[in-house]
C-alpha cells in the first residue's frame, strides 16, 4: 500500500472527482459515510452523548456530515464550530446550513468562554484540521485542542488528529484515542514521536480512484499480508534439507548464549533446511541440549568468540547476538567481514562493534541487512532532531554503504537507501528480551532460502509481528516472551497463505 504526501492525496481527490464525475460535496459524503460506518460499529451505544468539534475547512465539512448521519441515526449530537478563521470553505458552509436545517445542536467557538464544559459528553469527534495544515496551531484552535486533551474523554479523530503535520515534527495536536484515516496511510501516523497524538489507527476506504492512486509516485510503502503472500516461494513436494538453505548463526558469550539459541531455533522454524550455531565453547553443550535440531560449532574461545573459524559454506549468515564487545571478538568480526561472501544480517553487538569502527562499514557486502533498535541506530548514524531527520539520515547511511537498515520498533521501518517500507504487523507484546534475536534468525533463514535481501527483511519483519498479532487473545502482551514468537511462526505462515 502506498504512503503518500498530503499534496498527492489532494491531487488524487481531484482526479477522483474528475474521473468519476462527482462533486467535492459528493466525495465529502463518501468520506463521512466511511467514518460513520466505523463509528457506529465501534460505538453502538446510542445513549452516549457525542460532541463534534469542526473547523472551517473541508475536514470540518466532513465532521458536519458525520454529525448529520449520527443525528439521523438517533445519537445525541452536539456540534461546535471552532472559528479560527471567518473564511469557511464552500463545502463546510453548505453543511452548516444543513446542520441548522436539521435542528442539530450547534454553537460557535470564537472566544475561550465559548468552549464548553466536557462533563456532559461521553465521546469527542475531532474534525478541526485535516492534512492541509501548514503552520503551528494557535489562538482559539489551540485553546480548544488543549481543552480536548485535558478532558480525558475518548477522542476519535477524522483522517488525522487536528494539529498533526504530515511532513514535519508536531508540537501540539489532539491526543486521539482512535484515528480513522481515509484510504491512504500517512507516514506521520506511524512515527514514534507522534504516538501521544495518534491512538489506534484505522484505515477506511472512501472510494478514491484506484488508477489515480496507482499513477502516484512514491518511495514509501506500507507492507501488508497480501504483499508478503506474493513474495513467498512455493514449497516443492521434493524439497529436502539440502534444497532449503543452510544458515550459520554466530554469536553468544558467557551468560548470553541464550540469544544465539533463540536466533538458531527461529531460523530453522522459519524454513531453512539446516542451521549451524557458532558460539564459544561455554555454550556448545547447552545448545545441543536446548535445540538438538541444530548443529553446534565451538569457537576456540571458552567464554567469548575469538576467531570465527569454520570450513562449511553457509547460504547466509546471521551475526552479533550476545557476542559481547571484547577486543578479540571485535578483531574476529573484522577478519570475518573481510572474507565473508554469504548474504549477511548483523544485529546487537555486531552493530555495536561496527559503530566503534565506522571504517569497517565498507567491508559489508552489498545488501547486508542491519537490524538496530533505536539506541543501536543512534550509535550507527548519530543523533537526530526528530523522526523525519532520523529517516533522512538512515536513508543516506543505507545509500552510502549499500546496506538495508531495519529500524526496529512499532511499525518497523525497512530502508534500502531508495525506498522505505513500513511494517503493519505487530503489537507491544514484542517489547521483550530476545525478540530482536529471534528476528535476526528469521531474516537469516530467509536469506539462506534464497530470498533477495529486501524481501527477506520484509517477510521476516512481517512474520515476526504477526506472531504477536495472532496470539493477542491467547497470550497476554505482558507475559509474551521471545519463544512465543518462535512457536507461532508456522501459524503466521498459514494465515498469510490463506489471505486473498
Amino acid at each position: 500500500m502506498k504512503i503518500l504526501t498530503s499534496e498527492q492525496i489532494r491531487k488524487i481527490d481531484g482526479e477522483t472527482m474528475s474521473r468519476e464525475g462527482i462533486s467535492s460535496l459528493g466525495l465529502m459524503k463518501r468520506a463521512a459515510a466511511a467514518f460513520y460506518n466505523f463509528f457506529i460499529e465501534r460505538y453502538s451505544n446510542k445513549n452516549r452523548v457525542v460532541v463534534i468539534f469542526a473547523g472551517v475547512g473541508n475536514n470540518g465539512g466532513d465532521a458536519l456530515v458525520v454529525a448529520r448521519l449520527l443525528h439521523n441515526s438517533g445519537y445525541p449530537v452536539r456540534v461546535y464550530m471552532v472559528e479560527f478563521s471567518n473564511r469557511y470553505t464552500e463545502e463546510c458552509a453548505h453543511n452548516i446550513r444543513r446542520v441548522k436545517a436539521e435542528n442539530i445542536s450547534y454553537k460557535k467557538i470564537v472566544h475561550k468562554r465559548d468552549i464548553p464544559d466536557f462533563e456532559p459528553f461521553d465521546l469527542v469527534i475531532d474534525g478541526i484540521f485535516g492534512t492541509g495544515l501548514t503552520r503551528e496551531v494557535s489562538g482559539i484552535a489551540a485553546e480548544v485542542i488543549h481543552r480536548i486533551n485535558k478532558s480525558e474523554k475518548e477522542v476519535i479523530s477524522i483522517d488525522v488528529p487536528s494539529g498533526l503535520f504530515t511532513d514535519r515534527k508536531t508540537k501540539l495536536a489532539v491526543k486521539a484515542t482512535e484515528t480513522v484515516t481515509f484510504q491512504i496511510p500517512k507516514l506521520s501516523l506511524y512515527l514514534p514521536e507522534n504516538a501521544p497524538f495518534i491512538g489506534k489507527v484505522h484505515i477506511v476506504n472512501i472510494g478514491l480512484h484506484e488508477t489515480a492512486i496507482a499513477e502516484a509516485e512514491t518511495h514509501i510503502y506500507m507492507t501488508e499480508a497480501k504483499d508478503i503472500k506474493k513474495m513467498l516461494k512455493p514449497l516443492s513436494k521434493f524439497a529436502h534439507k539440502g534444497t532449503q538453505g543452510h544458515a550459520l548463526i554466530i554469536g553468544g558469550s558467557l551468560g548470553k548464549c541464550g540469544s544465539l539459541f533463540l536466533a538458531s531455533k527461529a531460523a530453522l522454524k522459519t524454513g531453512c533446511g539446516l542451521v549451524t550455531a557458532y558460539l564459544p565453547q561455554c555454550g556448545v553443550a547447552a545448545m545441543q541440549s536446548y535445540f538438538p535440531e541444530a548443529m553446534a560449532m565451538g569457537d576456540r574461545g571458552a567464554d567469548h568468540i575469538t576467531s570465527i573459524d569454520y570450513s562449511l559454506t553457509p547460504d547466509a549468515v546471521g551475526i552479533g547476538m550476545g557476542m559481547g564487545q571484547h577486543e578479540e571478538t571485535a578483531q574476529a568480526l573484522y577478519r570475518f567481514l573481510r572474507k565473508n561472501v554469504a548474504p549477511l544480517v548483523v544485529d546487537a553487538d555486531g552493530l555495536n562493534i561496527l559503530s566503534l569502527h565506522p571504517e569497517w562499514f565498507t567491508l559489508l557486502s552489498e545488501g547486508t541487512i542491519l537490524t538496530p533498535h533505536p539506541k543501536e541506530l543512534q550509535r550507527l548514524i548519530g543523533e537526530w532532531r526528530d523522526d523525519y531527520d532520523k529517516i533522512e539520515k538512515t536513508k543516506l547511511f543505507a545509500q552510502k554503504y549499500g546496506v538495508i537498515v531495519v529500524i526496529k520498533g512499532a511499525y518497523t521501518l525497512i530502508m534500502d537507501g531508495k525506498e522505505i517500507y513500513l511494517n503493519s504487523s505487530g503489537t507491544p507484546a514484542l517489547a521483550t528480551a530476545g525478540s530482536g534475536d529471534v528476528l535476526t534468525g528469521m531474516i537469516g533463514s530467509l536469506l539462506a532460502q534464497g530470498y533477495p535481501p529486501l524481501e527477506a527483511a520484509k517477510i521476516g519483519v512481517f512474520l515476526h509481528g504477526m506472531s504477536a498479532d495472532i496470539t493477542e487473545d491467547t497470550v497476554h502482551p505482558r507475559s509474551f516472551v521471545a519463544s512465543d514468537i518462535i512457536e507461532n511462526i508456522g501459524n503466521a505462515y498459514r494465515i498469510i497463505e490463506k489471505k486473498s
